[in-house]
């Protein structure tokens, strides 16, 4: 299915529910909370349809050495372009969302293993409560990972995130997941939460060619909960009026791993198939937040048994496991007329042994204007990256979001 095809299931689509209208309850709604909320005639479902876009603009140079920046690039692109359904089936507690994403950069990678098609689909799943605090969650959608990759990327702080996370991140997996949560006390909040998937990413369509994978996390909130999930969104746009904190941490084991980073990268094959190892993913992060003042950390460390991909005789494919650490961490403070000033240091240290590559550091400065929130902003950042022996890079990005 092409994406004309598609936008012209969406349009039907949106016509279809406007159409019907009068046999349902649609309420008004106020920008960036959809563009319609509908309620069943009989109150045993509700759909809230919204659609987003992040228009970017980016600026690159290298440098030729004594710091003299030259060879610019420059680029200008839909980042993300994305169609949102959500609300509840049948009972408040049976929840579902899904998410479909129409830019190149959604729909990119498609091989045998996606049926040679665009990876359209983002998120498809339903979520249970199935007993008090539990829920129970079947589909494809974010595992529970760093925290950076979690947050929407509507709800960034910067133009996009971190090398960690494009490093490291393990990102939407089809499969279950078990989450639940409970107190210690008034206030000292624990969630924990679960992951059982297939292990290599999002819409493969050809079966499990390796084992499984298996994440955990948990996460410690002492002073309670953030408002309205502020822990899950970057920058404090609540103005928490007393400290909040969150620590995380999360442990995710891929069973007979097929890709170069977990549940993505590159296939390893080799001459009899694919080169098959366990890959162990370790997350520690945490958020803060007080009056305007937001500050995040993240670390990250990858390992694998068998990290350089070999073939039958023990010779290598060439292809290998981006094993190393990672640290994130990035801070900002919003003024009262909803200006932020953000900054974010990363460093990248994988293997050089077995991957080849140099460390990385990133600095970045950020400047962001909230219009309404996340939901319409402009944000900018200048980034400089320090490649130990290498080519040191300069970049400069622009980006509106819009959110319905």
């Amino acid at each position: 299915m092409n994406t004309k095809k598609l936008t012209l299931i969406g349009i039907i689509f949106i016509f279809t529910c406007t159409h019907f209208s009068y046999s349902q309850e649609i309420s008004s709604t106020r920008f960036g909370d959809g563009l319609l909320n509908i309620m069943g005639k009989d109150s045993t479902w509700s759909m809230k349809v919204g659609a987003r876009m992040q228009l970017l603009s980016n600026f690159s140079w290298t440098d030729e050495g004594q710091n003299k920046f030259a060879n610019p690039e420059q680029d200008f692109l839909v980042r993300r372009a994305r169609l949102k359904f959500n609300g509840f089936a049948y009972s408040p507690k049976l929840k579902y969302k899904i998410e479909l994403g129409l830019s190149n950069r959604d729909m990119s990678g498609s091989s045998e293993f996606t049926g040679n098609t665009p990876r359209y689909i983002l998120d498809a799943v339903v979520i249970w409560n199935f007993y008090q605090n539990f829920e129970l969650w079947f589909g494809q959608t974010k595992l529970p990972g760093n925290i950076e990759r979690v947050i929407s990327s509507g709800n960034l702080q910067q133009v996009d995130r971190s090398l960690l996370n494009s490093r490291f991140n393990i990102d939407r997996d089809m499969g279950f997941q078990l989450r639940h949560h409970f107190y210690l006390g008034n206030r000292f909040l624990v969630r924990e939460k679960f992951a059982f998937s297939q292990g290599e990413g999002r819409n493969v369509t050809q079966g499990n060619l390796g084992g499984h994978q298996y994440t955990s996390r948990i996460e410690l909130l002492p002073f309670g909960n953030f408002i309205k999930k502020g822990d899950y969104r970057a920058a404090d746009l609540n103005r928490e009026q007393t400290p909040k904190l969150m620590f995380g941490t999360t442990y995710d084991i891929n069973n007979n791993a097929v890709k170069t980073r977990s549940n993505m990268g590159s296939y390893m094959s080799n001459d009899i198939g694919f080169h098959e190892t366990n890959i162990y993913t370790l997350f520690l992060d945490l958020m803060f937040k007080y009056r305007g003042f937001s500050l995040m950390g993240e670390f990250a460390h990858r390992d694998a048994s068998e990290p350089v991909a070999l073939n039958p005789d023990n010779t290598p494919t060439g292809d290998v496991v981006q094993v190393g650490n990672g640290l994130n961490l990035q801070s900002g403070y919003l003024f009262k007329n909803n200006w932020e000033v953000s900054a974010r240091f990363t460093n990248i240290e994988l293997d050089m042994e077995i991957t080849g590559k140099n460390p990385q550091k990133q600095y970045t400065l950020g400047l962001s204007k909230y219009i309404v929130g996340h939901k319409l902003k402009v944000q900018t950042d200048l980034s400089y990256l320090n490649i130990d022996n290498g080519l040191d890079e300069l970049m400069y990005r622009l980006q509106v979001d819009v959110h319905f």
